[in-house]
C-alpha cells in the first residue's frame, strides 16, 4: 500500500514522509526506525517539554505584572487540582506522543489505520495548516510585545518628561492593539466573517456609550491626565478644595492622602473640570505669615529686625531672598507680612519653616524691645452724660478714679 492509496487528511503529510519510509526494507530497519521514533518521543516528553515549559512559566511570570491578569491565575489555579503550566505540559506531552504514534503507524505501512485515528480527532491537512499559523500569528504578536516593552523602557530612561505609570499604560496599549490584530488575523484564518461582529461592536458600543458616559468621561479624562502631566504622584496639589498629596493616578480616578491620614478618590472627569494648584511643580514655594507691631515702634526698624531673624530660620531659603512689607494699619497694631520661600515644598517643611520663622521673630523682638500688641479698645463717654460710673457691690455709683501715667512711663 504506498502513499498513491491514502487520500484524506494524510495525503500530503504520508506523502513527504513516505520516500524514507520506502528505504525502509527490511524488518530490522522499520525496529530501528521505530526505536528511533520512540526514542526521540520519550526524551522529548520527558525532557525537553518540561523545561521548556518551565523557563517559559518562570518569564512570564517576570512579564505579567501584578493585577487582574495574575489573580485570575491564581484563582485559576486554587479551584482547579492543577496548574496551567502542567496542563500546557501534558497538552504538549500528548500531541508528541500523538505524532510518535502516528510516525509508527506509517513507518509500519498502517496508513489506514493512521487516517483513521486523524479523521476521529477532527484533523486534517488544512485544519493543521491553520493551527500552525494561528499559533505563529500570536507568538509574532508576543515577540512585538516584548520588543516594544523593550523599546518603551529604553526611550523613557533617557526621557525624564515619561513616568513610570504613564510607560506602564503605553505598553498595555500598544499589547492590547498588536493582540486584537492577532486576533483579527486569526478569526480571519477560521474563515470568520467579520463584517457581522463589526456591526454588532459598532452597536454595542453606542449603547455602553450612552449607558456609562460618565464612566467613559473618567477614562478619556484620565488619558489626558497623564499625558499632559499637571501633576505626578507625589506631588502637593489643591483639586476643588481638597488638599494632600498624590498617592496614585489611573486611567479612571486619582488618589490623594490628605493631611489627615484621609485617602481621598476623585474621578478623573471631576478632577479635569476643577482648577489645579500644584505646589510642587516649581520647586519652590512661598509662604507668608502675618505679625503685628506697636504702634509706638519704628516700622522700619521691626523690618529690619524681623527680616535678620528670617534668615536665621533652617528650613527658609536664601533664594527668592525672604521680604517683610508693611501690610495694614490693624486695630491695634501695624501689621507686617513676613514673606519667604522654601525648596521641595511638602506641607511638613512648610509648617517646620513657619515655626521657625514665628519663634525666631518673637525671640528677635524681644531682644529689640518691640512689642507685639494684643488687642485694646479705647472707651469714652459722651460728655452730657458725666462721663462713665462705676457701681461697687451694694448699687452705688461712685467715680471712677483718674489713672496717672505708670510708673515704668
Amino acid at each position: 500500500m504506498g502513499p498513491g492509496a491514502t487520500s484524506g487528511p494524510l495525503q500530503s503529510p504520508v506523502a513527504d514522509f513516505w520516500d524514507t519510509v520506502e528505504g525502509l526494507a527490511t524488518v530490522e530497519q522499520r525496529l530501528l526506525a521505530s526505536a528511533a521514533i520512540v526514542l526521540v518521543a520519550f526524551v522529548l516528553a520527558s525532557v525537553v517539554l518540561p523545561v521548556a515549559v518551565r523557563l517559559s512559566a518562570t518569564l512570564l511570570d517576570s512579564r505579567v505584572p501584578e493585577g487582574r491578569v495574575r489573580t485570575v491565575g491564581e484563582q485559576f489555579s486554587h479551584y482547579v487540582p492543577t496548574t496551567l503550566a502542567n496542563m500546557y505540559l501534558r497538552l504538549l506531552q500528548f500531541a508528541a506522543a500523538l505524532a510518535a504514534t502516528l510516525a509508527l503507524l506509517v513507518t509500519w505501512n498502517r496508513l489506514g489505520a493512521a487516517q483513521e485515528v486523524l479523521t476521529t480527532l477532527g484533523i486534517t491537512t488544512g485544519r493543521l495548516t491553520v493551527i500552525l499559523l494561528t499559533s505563529g500569528l500570536f507568538f509574532a504578536a508576543y515577540l512585538v510585545a516584548n520588543a516594544l516593552r523593550e523599546l518603551v523602557e529604553q526611550y523613557s530612561d533617557g526621557a525624564d518628561q515619561i513616568t513610570d505609570h504613564q510607560e506602564e499604560i503605553i505598553i498595555r496599549i500598544g499589547n492590547v492593539g498588536l493582540f486584537t490584530l492577532a486576533l483579527t488575523g486569526a478569526l480571519t484564518l477560521w474563515g470568520i466573517d467579520l463584517s457581522g461582529l463589526l456591526v454588532g461592536a459598532g452597536f454595542l458600543g453606542i449603547v455602553v456609550g450612552l449607558a456609562a458616559r460618565q464612566t467613559l468621561g473618567s477614562l478619556i479624562a484620565g488619558f489626558v491626565l497623564m499625558f499632559s502631566q499637571p501633576f505626578t504622584i507625589g506631588d502637593w496639589v489643591e483639586i476643588g478644595g481638597h488638599e494632600g498629596i498624590v498617592t496614585n493616578i489611573t486611567v479612571m480616578n486619582t488618589r490623594m492622602k490628605n493631611f489627615d491620614g484621609e485617602s481621598i478618590v476623585m474621578p478623573n472627569d471631576q478632577v479635569s473640570n476643577e482648577p489645579i494648584t500644584n505646589r510642587s511643580a516649581q520647586g519652590h514655594l512661598r509662604v507668608r505669615v502675618d505679625v503685628g507691631v506697636d504702634y509706638e515702634t519704628d516700622p522700619e526698624h521691626a523690618e529690619e529686625v524681623a527680616l535678620e531673624a528670617i534668615g536665621e530660620a533652617g528650613h527658609v531659603s536664601e533664594a527668592p531672598s525672604p521680604q517683610v512689607i508693611p501690610k495694614a494699619f490693624g486695630d491695634s497694631a501695624v501689621i507686617l507680612e513676613l514673606r519667604f520661600w522654601i525648596d521641595r515644598p511638602t506641607p511638613a517643611r512648610k509648617w517646620r519653616a513657619i515655626g521657625e520663622v514665628i519663634r525666631g521673630v518673637k525671640r528677635a523682638f524681644e531682644a529689640e524691645g518691640i512689642k507685639i500688641p494684643f488687642p485694646q479698645r479705647e472707651l469714652s463717654g459722651r460728655a452730657d452724660t458725666g462721663g462713665f460710673r462705676v457701681r461697687d457691690g451694694t448699687g452705688e455709683a461712685t467715680e471712677p478714679e483718674e489713672i496717672g501715667p505708670s510708673p515704668e512711663d
